[in-house]
């Protein structure tokens, strides 16, 4: 016969793993147990947030949402739905979320911070490492493009912020690796001789990315494309563009001798 305090331990043995399975805000099977009020749900959710506990913060959050729509907590458990979603690399879903938060909370306290993290979420959704061919840099270009162009309208829309120094900083990284883009297709078209192609890249390179790494270089190749298409003016003037802006680059005798041939 099994004693009445061995059956407890039994039974306190046997039921471990369901009670395992239970957290603060759920039952040993799963289900969500959902406060008494709207703060109280919130706080939950960002707790399963911070546990990466997605589902449960997902109810959690979606419960405050749509149950309490007009208290301050609805607008913030949008925004850590758009977190939650951040935080699991689903990037895309993130930009989107955090732009429609901006779009239907312009100004509210952390909207800032919402638009602040679309521009994240589209440079966290390129690829670092670009394949051999132009045609495979199409997708990695559209996310780096929408990136910077969210940075800018942030930087515009929100001076001061806290957040200015870093979206400057990740502004500056994704232009520099939209310019090595354009570099990197440039010098594709100008080893075949497409002059043309070579020329419109790096004339993008040169307009949109002022000041880049590779701009002096893209200058002087700039030069070399329009010469042999015998464009001679438009050649000058990347020539001269180079010597103004780049006084002391290495490369400036040989800017100064093809510049001296086209006067001849």
């Amino acid at each position: 016969m099994v004693r009445p305090r061995m059956r407890a331990r039994l039974v306190a043995l046997a039921l471990l793993p369901l009670l395992a399975c239970a957290t603060a805000h759920t039952t040993a099977s799963g289900e969500v147990l959902y406060g008494k009020t709207a703060e109280e749900d919130y706080l939950a959710g960002v707790d399963m947030l911070a546990k990466s506990e997605w589902t449960t913060a997902q109810k959690l959050l979606e419960h405050v949402r749509t149950k309490y729509p007009f208290s301050k907590y609805a607008a913030l458990a949008e925004l850590r739905l758009a977190d939650a979603k951040f935080k699991q690399e689903k990037y895309t879903e993130a930009a989107e979320a955090y732009e429609a938060f901006v779009k239907l909370h312009p100004t509210h306290d952390e909207a800032d911070y919402a638009a602040y993290r679309v521009a994240l979420s589209h440079l966290k959704d390129a690829p670092m490492d670009f394949a051999l061919l132009p045609a495979s840099f199409e997708k990695d270009q559209r996310q780096l493009r929408a990136a910077a162009e969210s940075f800018k309208a942030f930087l515009k829309a929100h001076p001061g912020t806290k957040f200015q120094a870093e979206a400057e900083r990740q502004l500056a990284d994704a232009q520099g690796r939209l310019a090595a883009h354009e570099w990197y297709v440039a010098n594709f078209y100008f080893k075949r001789e497409h002059w043309a192609g070579a020329a419109g890249r790096l004339e993008t390179l040169v307009k949109d990315y002022p000041g880049s790494k590779r701009e002096p270089e893209a200058l002087l190749l700039l030069a070399r494309a329009y010469l042999a298409e015998q464009e001679g003016f438009r050649a000058q003037q990347a020539l001269q563009k180079f010597l103004a802006r780049y006084p002391q680059d290495p490369r400036r005798p040989e800017a100064e001798a093809l510049l001296a041939g086209l006067r001849k």
